[in-house]
């Protein structure tokens, strides 16, 4: 999230958005997302947790796993079965996943504390947990600006492309690289004004896929309430909820074959 009033980095390219071309494709955002509710297709939240109570986000869960580091171990623990959320930032995720995506199954991966940090080794381990557990569409409202954790990233982003596991990822909220965000394999997401939770636009160059509300949008937080906030955060899980509603409609698509209709459906592409 931002400090209140400041825009979160590289939506400034979706102000006012660029025209971007269609690349041919006969396709439409009622072809795309009409009759659809993202069901059966798993959608993993790797993140501080989900509050599975809160009204916002009721609707199919999958079971979900809580990571950790354990310092005296060295290693990634994992803990299956039902977990709290940490923070609030999951369930406010999750919350926007249900609004486009109501029928889809939500499944936490907690990879974050109560201060929202987290190793990267435990991110790494909950994206590889997450592919494992059969996810579709994995959300990921975090990343890591370590270079050092730049080819372990790289690597389970490539197993889950491969695996057909659709990952969308919230841009870094300054101006700053971050992984794997600026993976050319995953759907890179920036915020832009609004809060229809299909509305879409198109980045015309890298490193921003897209852009969906995420500037000053009210969300779901702790305590079954809700709050104002701005980040690229947010942004990212109207984008998966949309890669989510159209996996239900049409499951044989790869990743590649996801990203390129959502661009060719966003609001400001242009046939051509």
């Amino acid at each position: 999230m931002t400090a209140g009033g400041i825009r979160p980095a590289w939506s400034e390219a979706f102000d006012p958005a660029p025209e971007v071309p269609t690349g041919g494709l006969p396709v439409s955002a009622a072809w795309a997302f009409d009759d659809a509710d993202g069901g059966g297709v798993p959608v993993a939240v790797v993140d501080s947790g989900i509050d599975e109570t809160h009204p916002a986000v009721a609707g199919p869960f999958r079971p979900g796993v809580a990571l950790s580091w354990d310092g005296d171990r060295r290693a990634v623990t994992a803990v299956e079965g039902p977990h709290e959320d940490m923070y609030g930032h999951g369930t406010a995720c999750a919350g926007i996943i249900r609004r486009a995506a109501p029928a889809c199954e939500l499944i936490s991966v907690r990879v974050l504390g109560a201060r929202l940090s987290g190793r990267g080794e435990v991110f790494a381990e909950g994206l590889r947990w997450a592919i494992a557990a059969g996810a579709r569409v994995i959300n990921l409202s975090l990343s890591s600006n370590k270079s050092e954790m730049f080819a372990q990233l790289h690597d389970v982003t490539d197993e889950a492309v491969h695996a057909g596991v659709v990952l969308v990822c919230a841009m870094n909220n300054v101006p700053a690289p971050s992984y794997p965000s600026q993976y050319s394999a995953v759907i890179s997401v920036a915020a832009c004004e609004g809060a229809d939770p299909f509305r879409l636009l198109a980045g015309a160059a890298p490193p921003a896929d897209f852009a969906a509300p995420g500037i000053d949008l009210e969300i779901p937080w702790l305590a079954g309430g809700t709050i104002t906030a701005t980040g690229n955060s947010f942004a990212a899980p109207h984008v998966a909820a949309l890669a989510a509603r159209l996996l239900s409609k049409y499951p044989t698509m790869t990743p590649y074959q996801v990203k390129a209709v959502l661009r060719a459906v966003a609001g400001n592409a242009v046939p051509r």
